[in-house]
């Protein structure tokens, strides 16, 4: 009872002064800081733990908590300088609100008092976050969001979405970012009904701030810190976490081209495994709902082809009667077909037996009735026979089989025998047919002068043509113009035929001259050196036209005299047996030879050399 007077007057005096309106923020702060203290270390030296309940429970009543959850939000210009005390007040905050017991104002503890300590405590925490020299007290800061989170998880979804606490994942500084992803860790670790106690939403809020840090940050610790908080995650979720993380596509690609060989491999590739096994769950189910799918057509189609079925059931079920009747019937003549031979068989078989005890007592009763000196000739008789009619039925099986053979061998060659004449007369066919149709004359042309026709024959159709024409006239063309128009087309008709037989003449000319080129060429090609050629050999490359022959002697012997004469004597005459001169003799050739004189430019100098070898006396001296 003592103790419990001393706490209520503890608190009681703690809740006059902060009743006082001249006191500034530090030294409420500093109030609340030792006021706290006491009542806590008053309660916790109790041997029970009710103490401790009690006394939170009689600040929270009192309204402390609320003065406390209001300082913790003042603006950073009346908390400048006093750091420190706000990172206690905010610890000894969050040790306060867990453990207290509202009873009837349950719904205003949890809905009001809690988020607006959460909110206090984040703010700040996003405060001490922009200065590198209050580390500690962020960290300190922080271990109460903590701790709080863990006893009430219904602010985490709060946490997770507060404009704060964004703020603090927004920070570059990858210590802060190392002490959020461990201050997860330990309360997935402390609280093992922490993530099952959460919704989906805050779940994927947590999964998201997660996969954000290995998505942004380069720190290795950080990276191992996301990595381990989403393996835990997965752990104690288990199939209920991995839905959500398949929503994050290409994270495992993101492990294996930015995280690996950081130092935690073992905890990527069990990562990549979750994922992986979540995608192949995943592509099963596909499967089986495709399955599902395919089953639900098959059982459609089943039952429209079975209602078809049943809409023709009369005709389906006489014929089904029709064919069964017919298989009773066939089988029930086969059943006694089968019986039948087997009848027979044995009827067979009892007759061959009777037959042959009939044969043996015969031939006993014979031995018993011939003398004991006949009876083994009569044995070997009877053996002798035996072996004879076996012999014959042997020699029968095998010259029938010979003579099959034979016949066999022989047709199959007579068969042979009739391909290759077939073969060879087609064959001979084909070859007398072509030289045949070479050989023919061509058809004659379909005009009026063909052969076969008489003059009585074609006045009498050329009036039957008449009648015709005067009988149904054209309503179009005249007969004046229709006889016009006749005498026209035989006269393009024998013109036509003129200019074919032309065309064929030029053609055998053309086809001659060719040859006759062609053995000039090949004579020209074989032709020996000048220095082996003969004068009968030279005769051969001369023209058979002798007004050819002649001016291309005159013009051989005019260049000789040409290449005699000095010098200064040719200034002049250049022209006279120049270039052009030669090639103008050269067309003239050509247009008297009337294409045949290919190449006669070389022809002529061939000639010229072999005359300048073979040159005859009378000749030299005219050249001279």
């Amino acid at each position: 009872m003592v103790v419990i007077e001393e706490e209520e007057a503890l608190v009681s005096e703690l809740q006059n002064q902060l009743q006082k309106e001249d006191l500034n923020p530090q030294e409420k702060i500093r109030l609340l800081n030792d006021g706290l203290s006491n009542a806590l270390n008053l309660a916790s030296v109790q041997p029970h733990n009710d103490g401790l309940t009690r006394v939170k429970s009689r600040l929270y009543h009192s309204g402390i908590l609320s003065q406390c959850a209001l300082t913790l939000s003042l603006p950073p210009s009346r908390l400048r300088g006093s750091w420190s005390a706000a990172a206690t007040l905010a610890h000894l905050t969050s040790s306060c609100c867990v453990g207290v017991e509202p009873g009837r104002r349950s719904e205003a503890f949890h809905q009001l008092l809690l988020p607006s300590v959460m909110d206090g405590l984040l703010s700040l925490a996003s405060l001490l976050m922009s200065h590198a020299e209050h580390v500690s007290h962020f960290k300190k800061v922080m271990d109460s969001v903590g701790w709080l989170v863990s006893a009430h998880t219904h602010l985490t979804s709060q946490v997770l979405s507060s404009i704060h606490y964004e703020q603090i994942q927004m920070c570059e500084d990858a210590s802060v970012c190392l002490l959020c992803m461990q201050l997860w860790i330990q309360i997935c670790t402390v609280s093992r009904g922490f993530l099952p106690s959460l919704t989906d939403d805050s779940i994927l809020l947590l999964l998201n701030e997660a996969v954000g840090q290995l998505a942004v940050m380069s720190d290795t610790a950080v990276g191992g810190a996301s990595i381990k908080l989403i393996l835990l995650m997965a752990s104690q979720l288990g199939f209920r976490f991995r839905p959500l993380l398949m929503s994050f596509k290409g994270l495992d690609s993101l492990l294996l081209k930015d995280w690996r060989g950081r130092g935690f491999d073992q905890d990527i590739d069990q990562l990549i495994e979750v994922i992986q096994s979540e995608k192949d769950a995943r592509k099963s189910q596909v499967s089986s709902e495709r399955e599902r799918a395919a089953c639900l057509i098959q059982a459609a189609w089943r039952s429209y082809r079975t209602r078809r079925r049943v809409k023709s059931l009369n005709r389906a079920v006489s014929a089904l009667q029709r064919r069964y009747r017919a298989q009773r019937r066939q089988q029930q003549q086969q059943k006694e077909a089968k019986q039948w031979e087997e009848e027979l068989k044995y009827q067979v078989c009892l007759r061959r037996q009777r037959a042959r005890r009939e044969f043996h007592q015969k031939q006993r009763r014979l031995l018993q009735l011939l003398p004991p000196d006949q009876v083994q000739a009569y044995l070997q008789e009877c053996e002798r026979r035996a072996a004879v009619k076996i012999q014959s039925f042997w020699r029968g099986v095998r010259d029938r089989r010979h003579y099959h053979n034979t016949v066999r061998k022989a047709l199959k060659e007579r068969r042979m025998r009739q391909q290759a004449a077939r073969t060879l007369q087609r064959a001979v066919r084909r070859f007398l047919e072509k030289r045949r149709m070479a050989k023919a004359r061509p058809l004659d042309l379909l005009w009026i002068g063909q052969k076969g026709l008489t003059d009585s024959r074609r006045a009498e159709l050329k009036q039957q043509v008449e009648e015709y024409i005067t009988v149904h006239k054209s309503s179009r063309v005249s007969p004046e113009e229709c006889a016009s128009l006749h005498e026209e087309a035989q006269l393009l008709l024998q013109a036509e035929l003129q200019k074919g037989a032309q065309q064929r003449r030029e053609e055998q000319r053309v086809e001659a001259l060719l040859a006759h080129t062609r053995t000039q060429l090949e004579l020209l090609r074989d032709a020996p050196p000048l220095g082996a050629v003969t004068e009968t050999m030279a005769q051969t490359f001369l023209t058979p036209a002798a007004a050819l022959a002649a001016r291309a002697r005159n013009a051989h012997n005019a260049r000789l005299q040409a290449d005699r004469l000095p010098w200064w004597k040719t200034l002049g005459e250049a022209r006279t047996f120049g270039s052009a001169h030669l090639q103008e003799l050269e067309a003239e050739l050509e247009a008297k030879l009337g294409g045949l004189y290919i190449g006669g430019s070389a022809v002529v100098r061939t000639q010229t050399e072999v005359e300048k070898v073979k040159l005859l006396p009378e000749e030299r001296g005219a050249a001279t």
